[in-house]
């Protein structure tokens, strides 16, 4: 799946096998996404849905909702419809991101861009397919014997992860900020705590809410995610200087070419680095009340900042 041969678990998790556990996950949800979307007429707009959804990538999104759920008493059956969504909805943002209008890439997992293949016109479209049909797929798949309102939930956070109060008012401030020198931190942090964060963080929230979370771990899911999430997009923006296309399957050197303002920018290489590592810890911190159960968003929380691609 992802290179973990290098990765130093806590004394705590000698026991864990991360990448044994990363790679079991992102198979259960391979085939939960391989199944979500059969081909059927209009065959070319789930061809393009599928295209990008079975593209590969790590599933860090799935398999985070999947592991909060184990680990406040749930199962992986009643959050994968769940998983499932915000995976697709993190693929439409891709292959939006990715149009000329916006990042005008190329390439994407290794792979031509959706809109390269399909046009501009069915890339657009599939990407409002995978969003309608996350939440179709939350209301309609998740096991009956979780209460309802659990599920209303659900939708209503992912609602707001992907919309003006998230992903999309972020992408915003994003495409605002090109070209300008000036931006202050706050500025991005607000970027990609919006653009970045927000569907991490409603990939954990989620996956506890459907496992019937109370208010106060909810509370500490949050803490833990927006720590993750920022430190996630500070290792995108040292890998974007520091790793090759082959790496990241994509273009490298991207938001040097489009003067955008990174971490690494504004801080240097090393100190974004330790701010990142001092974001992974503060956010296993969090999950310290959950005992042994909180091992593996430990363990992920450590892995999203030793990532090298």
């Amino acid at each position: 799946m992802v290179a973990t041969d290098n990765f130093q678990k806590p004394t705590k998790e000698a026991k864990f096998n991360l990448a044994d556990y990363l790679k079991e996950r992102q198979k259960l949800c391979e085939t939960a996404l391989d199944q979500a979307i059969p081909i059927v007429y209009p065959e070319k707009i789930y061809e393009a849905m599928r295209y990008s959804l079975l593209a590969g990538g790590k599933r860090v999104r799935p398999i985070l909702c999947l592991a909060t759920s184990e680990m406040i008493g749930g199962t992986i059956e009643m959050a994968m419809p769940t998983a499932c969504a915000v995976e697709m909805m993190h693929t439409m943002s891709l292959i939006h991101d990715d149009l000329p209008a916006m990042d005008n890439d190329d390439y994407r997992r290794g792979k031509l861009t959706n809109h390269k293949v399909y046009g501009e016109d069915i890339a657009i479209l599939a990407g409002d397919g995978l969003l309608a049909l996350a939440f179709e797929f939350v209301a309609t798949q998740t096991p009956s014997c979780i209460p309802k309102e659990r599920v209303v939930q659900v939708l209503a956070r992912l609602g707001k992860a992907l919309g003006a109060a998230g992903l999309v008012g972020g992408q915003v401030v994003d495409l605002e900020s090109e070209g300008k020198p000036d931006i202050s931190l706050e500025t991005l942090n607000f970027i990609h705590n919006h653009k970045t964060a927000a569907l991490l963080e409603a990939s954990v929230v989620c996956g506890g809410i459907i496992a019937g979370a109370s208010v106060e771990e909810v509370q500490k899911l949050t803490r833990y995610s927006q720590n993750i999430g920022l430190a996630f997009q500070i290792i995108d923006d040292i890998l974007d200087i520091t790793a090759t296309q082959e790496q990241l399957g994509k273009t490298a050197g991207k938001d040097l070419k489009a003067q955008k303002v990174t971490y690494p920018s504004l801080w240097g290489l090393e100190e974004s680095r330790s701010k990142a590592q001092q974001l992974v810890e503060a956010a296993c911190v969090e999950l310290e009340s959950f005992g042994q159960k909180a091992i593996p968003l430990q363990a992920i929380a450590h892995f999203i900042n030793s990532r090298n691609h």
